[in-house]
């Protein structure tokens, strides 16, 4: 495997944090089962995560910026690098026993994400990218899809849940697109969705009320396999609107006429 120092650095520091929730995880599924519930172990295992990135990462690279999911946002010494993480993307999957869960790690020059790993520890998945040199799985170039027409395309998207305020714009979203489509999958980890598109699993994928470590280094792996990336709402910013629309060239603008048609 072949990258910038920058990447290998990224990779080492996500793999070392999958090896801790993996411990974890496996004693999830006795937490689970208790009275008290596994969710203020989980809490504990998504913070130590974080900590084993962050010190990887600011340790190696002092003088960086960073944004990550526990412990908030902290200018660097370089205003023009940030690291941008989610430890545990996929936290409800993780507190239920489910396998699909991930660790997220990109980083930001001047504004644009130039690197970005997606690491899958229960497959043992790595997604990985740099601006201008494609994208990867483990040791594979992978493509977005082929695929040309909704009726054989299969999307994701994350419904939302508790207090968030998009459930009747998904909704909307849903009962425009499933008649017309493959179907739609509701995996719960918003990294894992946008490194299934980079890889052809998925033809596309939405999602709004996401935040910048949700989806930093998914963005960039598609984008290097081939795909287009915008915000839902067509003229914004992707992190200012914590909105994503990410699909194969082929059926993009087709995906992208369904949900953005007006009420």
């Amino acid at each position: 495997m072949q990258g910038s120092a920058n990447l290998n650095l990224m990779i080492k520091a996500a793999r070392k944090a999958g090896r801790s929730l993996v411990k974890d995880f496996r004693e999830v599924e006795n937490l689970q089962v208790s009275v008290k519930g596994a969710g203020d172990f989980v809490s504990r295992a998504d913070t130590a995560a974080e900590k084993i990135i962050k010190d990887e990462l600011l340790g190696a690279r002092p003088t960086y910026g960073w944004l990550g999911e526990e412990t908030g946002e902290a200018d660097g010494a370089d205003p023009t690098r940030r690291w941008i993480v989610d430890p545990l993307d996929g936290t409800t999957n993780f507190l239920h026993g489910l396998p699909h869960w991930s660790v997220s790690i990109a980083l930001e020059h001047k504004g644009e994400i130039v690197a970005g790993v997606v690491f899958d520890p229960a497959k043992d998945e790595l997604f990985w990218a740099e601006k201008g040199a494609g994208a990867w799985m483990n040791e594979s170039r992978i493509r977005v899809s082929g695929r040309r027409s909704l009726g054989e395309a299969l999307f994701a998207t994350g419904v939302p849940f508790g207090t968030k305020k998009t459930l009747p714009a998904t909704m909307r979203d849903l009962a425009r697109l499933m008649p017309a489509t493959a179907g739609v999958r509701r995996m719960g980890s918003a990294a894992l969705d946008l490194a299934y598109v980079a890889a052809g699993r998925y033809d596309g994928y939405w999602e709004r009320e996401l935040n910048a470590w949700d989806m930093a280094a998914g963005i960039l792996l598609v984008r290097e396999a081939g795909g287009f990336v915008e915000a839902v709402r067509e003229g914004r910013e992707i992190f200012e609107s914590g909105s994503v629309l990410a699909a194969n060239v082929e059926v993009f603008s087709a995906f992208a006429k369904v949900l953005r048609a007006p009420e």
